[in-house]
């Protein structure tokens, strides 16, 4: 029921987020998909269930690793993850990112930071697959709404 909840959750939420807030790339064997998004468009169930901080001054950034399949869809795989987000000022900020894996099928990298109202942000991700010997960098830019 777990791993339901979530992935309902975060289904729902890729799709109610704008078309620039969901993304994918794609690196050879392997399609990253990550959206940033205020933790404040979680619902308090969920937001408790993965102990996100729900606030309006809260983003989340949440990263899935697929290994391309000939015959189907992309299986998630583990991987090592570690980023910083670059403000406009040129603060930068760590984002430890912890795992979530709620079965075979939904394997979840979850990062937040505090953001202000407007804050734009450059995000950088070096993503390493479990059992990949490169590490893919994952580079985009996204402006927070906080009010």
């Amino acid at each position: 029921m777990k791993s339901v909840t979530l992935a309902v959750a975060l289904g729902l939420l890729m799709l109610s987020t704008p078309a620039s807030a969901q993304q994918a790339r794609d690196f050879g064997d392997y399609v990253i998909h990550f959206n940033a998004l205020n933790t404040e468009l979680l619902s308090p169930q969920v937001a408790q269930q993965y102990g996100i901080r729900r606030s309006s001054s809260r983003a989340m950034l949440n990263v899935t690793v697929l290994k391309k399949q000939p015959d189907g869809p992309g299986a998630p795989v583990q991987a090592t993850l570690s980023g910083t987000a670059k403000n406009l000022t040129g603060q930068i900020r760590d984002i430890e990112f912890r795992e979530i894996e709620e079965s075979a099928e939904a394997i979840y990298y979850i990062g937040e930071l505090s953001v202000r109202n407007l804050e734009t942000f450059d995000f950088r991700v070096q993503v390493q697959p479990a059992g990949a010997n490169e590490t893919f960098n994952l580079q985009f830019r996204q402006q927070f709404y906080t009010e």
